[in-house]
């Protein structure tokens, strides 16, 4: 499996596919970062086109286990963040 990209691999490639200085395109990826941080908090969703939609789940509360002692305990309901991926990535990826 190959190193996943970083955050200064990732403003490059954007600041080259933009025909930007790296500047720029590191606000512009803030901002994305930003919008979407501000939207799926506030229980909205953002639709990423080809790449996926990110939302947030509620979950019940249910019993868990300790792994190190086997002891059952209750946990709380909570909220998770959830992404469900594009066909089209789906798609491009078992080409």
């Amino acid at each position: 499996m190959a190193k996943p990209m970083t955050k200064t691999q990732l403003v490059a490639a954007l600041a080259e596919e933009m025909d930007a200085d790296k500047k720029t395109a590191g606000t512009a990826l803030e901002s994305i970062i930003n919008i979407i941080t501000r939207e799926v908090s506030a229980g909205g969703a953002v639709t990423l086109p080809g790449v996926g939609k990110i939302y947030c789940r509620e979950r019940p509360a249910r019993m868990v286990r300790n792994p190190a002692t086997g002891e059952q305990m209750p946990k709380d309901a909570d909220k998770v963040v959830k992404m469900t991926i594009a066909k089209a990535l789906k798609d491009s990826v078992n080409e």
